[in-house]
């Protein structure tokens, strides 16, 4: 019997249980039957999910991650002897040689406009230049995956999938969540906090809901940078803000089964007007409403699943929390139309398919063994 085909996941930017890099695509890969290793910043090596994860320090800063951290990921990568391997950073794409697939999260020129680091009159020249980079880059690869149709597109037709950010239908619907009417008002989020991500926002605006109401938010997530929290605690809201931190899944999946509201105000900037991000699905997997930002190709997919508001508006984003909290029954039917809306439309097996055929189609299947 043939060994299973060892596929190797390189990251030196996301940590190690990444939901979309861990527990979407590794997990997917590994019930799939490939041998799937995963080298990323970590505190310790282990097996999880049938994945075995390779462990580097985690970096202390952009440069350092840039540079030591993605050197350590690149030589621990190599030696794992990987029949494909599986980039999810641009600054992993020197390893040729090999079966290499690229995993594009974000659309890395409008990222670039956005990165409040690099001086604002030279982001627009960064930006061209970070697009020409990346596509030469990718030209030799065996493989390329966008998490978005116009990500997708910047890739050789012949070489690219699109594989989305859908959640694993019942990973959040936990069986023991309370029921939606007798929940406390709690507002969540899940994910990086960043100003850019709306953190700022959030605060004001739970500070400006009817303090009747006894409004809580808890935010799940790390900050970037960590010294964002200083400017925080001197908005009045920050006295109703809870934060909790990284949470695995089973947190996450107990913080959304106990929560009322399901928050993500993303600014409009180029790369989020038409993502597909992974915490608008998982609320609504969950059955929670969603105050999200308004933007067209949000509301396209799941426009009754939520509330649609101006994200830099702390007042529109407060009065949407209101009127979710006060009206309980109208909000647990937007909660059950996201729910069955990810059922019907945004599952993520069919995007697991896709994945695995690519693998296929690349390395064989995952026995090694060729079709006869």
């Amino acid at each position: 019997m043939s060994a299973p085909i060892r596929v190797v996941h390189l990251s030196s930017v996301h940590d190690a249980h990444d939901v979309r890099i861990f527990h979407r695509e590794c997990r997917s890969l590994a019930e799939a039957g490939y041998d799937v290793v995963l080298v990323a910043p970590h505190d310790a090596d282990e097996t999880s999910r049938g994945v075995k994860i390779l462990a580097v320090p985690r970096p202390k800063g952009r440069w350092e991650r840039a540079t030591r951290t993605a050197w350590r990921v690149f030589r621990k990568g190599l030696a794992a002897h990987g029949a494909v391997y599986h980039l999810h950073d641009p600054e992993l794409l020197q390893l040729l040689g090999k079966r290499v697939i690229y995993d594009a999260h974000e659309n890395v020129p409008k990222d670039v406009l956005t990165k409040h680091y690099l001086p604002r009159a030279a982001r627009a020249a960064l930006a061209v230049v970070a697009d020409l980079a990346e596509r030469a880059a990718c030209a030799p690869l065996d493989g390329a995956i966008g998490v978005t149709p116009g990500i997708a597109r910047r890739f050789p037709r012949t070489r690219r999938a699109l594989v989305r950010n859908y959640p694993r239908v019942e990973e959040l619907a936990l069986p023991g969540a309370q029921p939606y009417a007798v929940r406390r008002p709690i507002v969540a989020y899940v994910g990086g906090l960043s100003a850019i991500r709306g953190v700022r926002e959030m605060v004001r605006a739970i500070g400006r809901v009817d303090p009747a109401l006894g409004a809580e938010l808890r935010l799940a997530g790390r900050l970037d940078p960590p010294e964002l929290e200083r400017g925080l605690e001197s908005e009045p809201g920050w006295s109703r803000t809870v934060r909790l931190g990284w949470q695995t899944r089973e947190q996450v999946a107990s913080l959304l089964g106990t929560a009322r509201v399901g928050l993500l105000v993303l600014h409009p900037a180029p790369n989020h007007l038409d993502s597909l991000p992974i915490k608008l699905f998982e609320y609504m997997s969950a059955g929670l409403p969603v105050v999200a930002s308004d933007f067209a190709a949000w509301r396209s997919m799941v426009s009754d699943a939520g509330l649609w508001v101006d994200p830099l508006d702390p007042s529109a984003i407060a009065a949407a929390i209101e009127r979710l909290l006060t009206r309980p029954e109208e909000a647990e039917r937007m909660g059950r139309r996201g729910r069955e809306a990810v059922r019907a439309r945004f599952p993520w097996e069919g995007e697991a398919r896709t994945l695995a055929a690519l693998y296929r189609r690349i390395a064989g299947p995952p026995d090694g063994r060729t079709a006869s």
